[in-house]
């Protein structure tokens, strides 16, 4: 993506958060994740904190729970209930509130998925092969290029556009997907019918949350806090976690990785600083930082925890969140694909 488009993108970005808050309801905000594992503390201050506060201004939200998706890249899906069921307790114990947010998974939701078949249409192969996040989902995978990878960002316009979302919360790294979904959306409009508005990315300010090696926070790096992991994991996940020999504590992402991400951590989950922290502790040394963070994670995720602890408690109510938002999703979705069949004259 060229500087200039970027810059544009942001321009927009800028533009459309004044307005959320004047005009919600103009909005209809369209997120997700895959469940190929329990959220973590990544997850939280990356995407789910600011579904919430979007939520919470009365924009019409949707989130998926991406069950097709976790087989681009991997070969079983044995976890995958109990993944699937235990996303929806996360989202729920970070204050998603189903009343207000539409839950639902893809494989609940044929219509979205039949979407497909139109939208395949709609664009080339060169322009599916030339998505950076396909080119770079597929070497971080180590596996053969699959059909369904190669076609995720068109599946992904299926997820938007099934529900006429005309906001999605992304990266910059993200935002050729939406540029596709875009085009996707434009290129159905001009040769059928107006049926689907073209959807901008909100570009979201959130730090890159750091794992506990350096690296960005990742199930598949190994290096993250779960949110639903016991303040005893966390101490010990956290206790484990490298540092370097100098004792005293500075913040210095490039040479000191190790500490600075512990810092981070604990800088996110106080609202301080992270000079502030390296500060205070000093020639302390490494096992106060880690003490330190550990404490104020475990301070930060308590009331989320105890919030956990009551849902997984009653998991038919878990069961009737699912049932409930993916009723909903078909609706929406069966009526969007009866438009497109009438714009595309295949209504018999």
């Amino acid at each position: 993506m060229s500087i200039d488009s970027f810059e544009a993108s942001r321009k927009r970005s800028d533009e459309i958060r004044a307005d959320l808050s004047v005009h919600p309801e103009n909005y209809t905000m369209l997120t997700g994740d895959r469940p190929t594992g329990r959220l973590h503390l990544g997850h939280y201050f990356g995407t789910i904190r600011e579904r919430v506060a979007l939520q919470d201004m009365g924009i019409a939200t949707r989130i998926i729970i991406a069950d097709y998706q976790v087989i681009t890249d991997r070969d079983t899906t044995e976890h995958i209930a109990d993944n699937v069921r235990n996303m929806v307790v996360d989202y729920l114990a970070c204050g998603i509130d189903p009343d207000k947010t539409i839950v639902f998974t893809h494989s609940a939701v044929p219509a979205l998925n039949q979407l497909m078949l139109p939208f395949l249409s709609l664009v080339t192969e060169a322009e599916l092969q030339r998505n950076p996040t396909v080119k770079s989902e597929m070497e971080a995978s180590g596996h053969a290029l699959t059909g369904l990878l190669l076609t995720y960002p068109v599946h992904q316009a299926c997820d938007i556009l099934f529900c006429k979302g005309n906001i999605v919360p992304v990266g910059k790294d993200q935002l050729p997907h939406i540029e596709q979904t875009r085009m996707i959306a434009r290129r159905f409009n001009e040769r059928y019918a107006q049926v689907f508005p073209e959807p901008e990315g909100v570009l979201n300010d959130a730090v890159e949350i750091p794992g506990l090696d350096g690296r960005k926070m990742s199930k598949s790096y190994g290096n993250a806090i779960a949110l639903s992991a016991t303040d005893e994991e966390t101490a010990k996940l956290i206790k484990k976690s490298k540092t370097d020999a100098d004792r005293m504590i500075t913040y210095d992402k490039e040479s000191r990785p190790g500490v600075s991400a512990l810092l981070t951590t604990a800088a996110l989950c106080t609202g301080r600083t992270e000079q502030e922290i390296a500060d205070e502790i000093g020639e302390s040394g490494a096992g106060a930082l880690k003490k330190y963070v550990a404490e104020s994670v475990n301070g930060f995720l308590a009331p989320i925890r105890e919030r956990r602890r009551e849902l997984e408690g009653d998991m038919a109510y878990i069961e009737d969140v699912l049932h409930e938002g993916n009723r909903r999703a078909n609706e929406i979705a069966n009526a969007t694909l009866n438009e497109v069949r009438e714009a595309m004259g295949m209504v018999y």
